[in-house]
């Protein structure tokens, strides 16, 4: 791994830390933070969590999850057990918790999957199921694989074993199934990288619970097939849709960016929801980047050697 000098961490830090520039400026400087990992990096992303956007503050405990470093168990906790705090902001600090897997948050998570917001409580019975799976494959003594996964991402649980399309949607779309099945079934129709099993995955935008239709949103957005772009924008286009799947939704268009989502991203720049209008504003960042010929998305470092 490249070492980063201190004082550059504390540069690109100081970014993200910065009220004062642009969202979009912030959420790279994140993202090269959560590349760097370290104590320094840990420090101004966790620091950060006293800003007053949802939106990032979200991402902010997204990507301590990513870099699963049991370090940021203390923040993420202190975030989760904070009422005070965004229901998205709490979900997401319990997802994280999820992603790090280290056994000594099976109580936290047993405790607030009892939460008042059903979004929280969701996410905590997701993330205490996965942290005792990981402890049941320990002990099975079989190696950590990503099972699958085609993409760089720590997932809220293991994709499903292999079974047909057909099959994942029955599971997918099963109200009385548990959520652990679900995005079993969810993250296994995602792996599979067709078309078909794209258009199974957008029907999961039509589910009962919130925090299913955003999980299906993120994952149509790690898929970036255009056949998806008509569930997402329809999602976005409901004023009645909780404000973290549209702001989801958002981000997934971002993400696949054609002429269509460009369109669409700027139609929601005034969005009375303030997550959903800067979702809007960082989707159409993430537009401009997916069209050029920018080698990374998370430039930070790219852009202090500039200076």
């Amino acid at each position: 791994m490249v070492q980063i000098e201190d004082s550059k961490v504390a540069s690109i830090g100081e970014v993200l830390n910065n009220r004062e520039r642009p969202l979009k400026e912030r959420f790279r400087a994140l993202f090269t933070l959560r590349n760097i990992g370290g104590d320094k990096a840990l420090e101004s992303i966790t620091r950060c969590f006293a800003d007053d956007s949802a939106l990032l503050k979200h991402e902010l405990a997204y990507c301590l999850g990513q870099m699963q470093d049991v370090r940021a168990i203390p923040a993420l906790t202190k975030v989760l057990a904070d009422t005070e705090q965004e229901p998205m902001v709490r979900h997401e600090a319990a997802e994280a918790l999820g992603a790090i897997g280290d056994i000594s948050v099976e109580e936290i998570l047993l405790q607030y999957s009892k939460d008042p917001v059903i979004e929280v409580a969701e996410t905590c019975e997701i993330a205490l199921e996965r942290v005792r799976w990981l402890k049941q494959k320990a002990t099975n003594e079989k190696t950590d694989s990503k099972d699958g996964n085609p993409y760089a991402s720590v997932d809220p649980t293991p994709a499903a074993d292999g079974r047909s399309v057909e099959e994942l949607q029955r599971i997918l779309m099963d109200e009385t199934d548990t959520l652990f099945n679900r995005y079993r079934a969810m993250f296994a129709l995602r792996n599979l990288q067709s078309k078909e099993a794209t258009l199974a995955l957008a029907t999961g935008l039509k589910g009962k619970s919130a925090l299913f239709r955003h999980e299906v949103a993120f994952v149509l957005g790690q898929l970036q097939e255009e056949c998806s772009i008509p569930f997402l924008v329809e999602n976005l286009r409901d004023p009645a849709e909780n404000e973290m799947v549209r702001h989801e939704c958002a981000e997934a268009l971002g993400a696949i960016a054609t002429d269509e989502c460009t369109r669409v991203l700027n139609e929601y720049l005034k969005d009375e929801k303030r997550v959903v209008k800067e979702s809007c504003e960082v989707a159409l960042d993430m537009c401009e980047y997916e069209n050029s010929p920018e080698f990374q998305y998370a430039d930070g470092l790219v852009k202090l050697n500039d200076h």
